[in-house]
């Protein structure tokens, strides 16, 4: 069965016809040429097609494209629309300056869910990893709170210290803007974990 939806992609009104049982994430790449999502595991389960759909993130491989007819939806791509001359969104700038990516297939996803939590933690909405439930003002971003809201979004380059480090510094940088604490001094690359710092593989382990 067919039926015509519209999205608003990207700030774009655009109107299509699908099989009721085309996702997301399909409409998006193959019918409306929007590749910045990628389809990863289709399963849902490596973050790789995330989404903003109507201001929340989403795994778009998961979502039916009739079940948002009329909806928002954001990619990387589109996110840096609302800046002022095109320039980059922070959460796009901070992964460059803090090298959260290196093959960049999983980048489009990583950086949607990473605008995604810091509104979440900012409306107050809590992960299993915080502390405090009773915090005003929004909930901080710790290293914790980032890795477990991040924790859907695979890289399988293994650049997370990194990707770590970039959703910090666009967290900072958004509580500045809503005049929070002011940045922190904030290196340029991230730094990689030490033999030293990194834990004890099994295989080593007495």
């Amino acid at each position: 069965m067919k039926a015509g939806i519209t999205l608003q992609v990207d700030g774009e009104p655009r109107t299509l016809t699908v099989d009721t049982r085309t996702t997301v994430l399909d409409a998006l790449r193959d019918q409306l040429g929007v590749t910045s999502p990628k389809k990863g595991c289709d399963h849902g389960q490596c973050g790789a097609c995330t989404v903003l759909l109507d201001g929340r993130r989403a795994n778009s491989c998961l979502a039916l494209a009739v079940a948002h007819d009329g909806a928002e939806v954001i990619t990387a791509e589109g996110l840096a629309g609302g800046t002022p001359d095109g320039e980059l969104h922070p959460v796009q700038r901070a992964f460059l300056e803090q090298d959260g990516f290196q093959c960049g297939y999983c980048t489009p996803g990583q950086v949607c869910s990473a605008a995604g939590i810091i509104e979440e933690a900012a409306a107050g909405h809590p992960s299993t990893a915080t502390e405090d439930l009773r915090a005003e003002g929004g909930i901080n971003l710790t290293d914790a709170e980032i890795r477990e809201r991040m924790s859907g979004n695979l890289c399988r380059c293994g650049a997370y210290v990194n990707i770590v480090a970039a959703v910090r510094q666009a967290a900072e940088a958004a509580a500045a803007r809503r005049g929070g604490a002011p940045d922190p001094e904030v290196p340029v690359v991230a730094d990689s974990p030490t033999a030293e710092s990194m834990p004890e593989h099994p295989e080593e382990r007495a």
